[in-house]
């Protein structure tokens, strides 16, 4: 029988923490080259009306942390949530997107008569950019990050609190690919079958038994957001998105 000093405890705080992964918005490079890395890609009108519109969908939310990769496009999808909530961006190297080395800046047509093309697509996990980073130490960096923060956020919230924490990361088509995979444990090379849009939100509660996929690129445009275009339901998903013609790599 429960004293009444236990009745009146307060209930165990949350083993779990929730993450909201954002892709960035669409800027002019989204589609036809793969930006990677390269400095001074922005966000263009389409992608600052799709940040302003994510900005919308998240009213309400009061995130533990609010993260970003490093780079531009992300950093003011990012700020333009920070601004609607009232949230600070903290900036974390290890969710910049994978370093595409001498494929950087190339056309998606240019890459795609490359071998490592193929490779990239049937067998990601084996893919070594030239000059650049491999597919899978891109995944173990980002799904790394994700751990640190989940620790961070469940060791820092507090012991009367009833609700887990939820964090937003805002990052890179493959960035995201890889955590989703690592989450529902899928092998990296399963990782191309994921759908990343531009400004898409993807949810996923941790537990101490296993992750659980909340949600997947969901864009706010209900069931026609997500139909293939005719070039995405022929062709190979493009590095980077995972969103094939439309919306490109990067």
């Amino acid at each position: 029988m429960a004293t009444s000093e236990t009745a009146d405890a307060p209930p165990p705080a949350p083993e779990a923490v929730t993450l909201l992964l954002v892709r960035h918005g669409m800027t002019d490079a989204t589609g036809p080259l793969l930006a990677g890395r390269a400095e001074g890609v922005r966000l263009n009108d389409t992608g600052r009306a799709q940040a302003a519109d994510l900005a919308r969908r998240l009213t309400g939310l009061r995130p533990a942390a609010l993260v970003s990769s490093p780079l531009e496009r992300c950093r003011e999808t990012a700020e333009a949530v920070a601004e609607h909530l009232g949230a600070a961006v903290a900036v974390d190297d290890r969710l910049i997107e994978c370093d595409y080395g001498s494929w950087t800046g190339r056309t998606l047509g240019e890459l795609g008569a490359e071998p490592l093309w193929r490779v990239v697509q049937e067998h990601p996990s084996a893919a070594r950019f030239p000059g650049g980073e491999a597919l899978a130490a891109a995944s173990a960096r980002a799904v790394g990050a994700v751990r640190d923060w989940n620790t961070r956020l469940l060791q820092g919230r507090s012991a009367d609190s009833a609700e887990p924490p939820v964090y937003v990361v805002c990052s890179h088509g493959d960035i995201i690919k890889a955590i989703v995979a690592d989450a529902l444990g899928l092998h990296l090379d399963l990782f191309q079958r994921l759908r990343v849009d531009p400004c898409s939100v993807t949810s996923i509660t941790y537990t101490r038994t296993r992750p659980f996929l909340n949600k997947l690129n969901d864009t706010g445009e209900g069931l026609a957001g997500s139909l293939p275009t005719r070039g995405e339901a022929s062709g190979d998903a493009a590095v980077g998105g995972g969103a094939g013609a439309r919306e490109g790599a990067e």
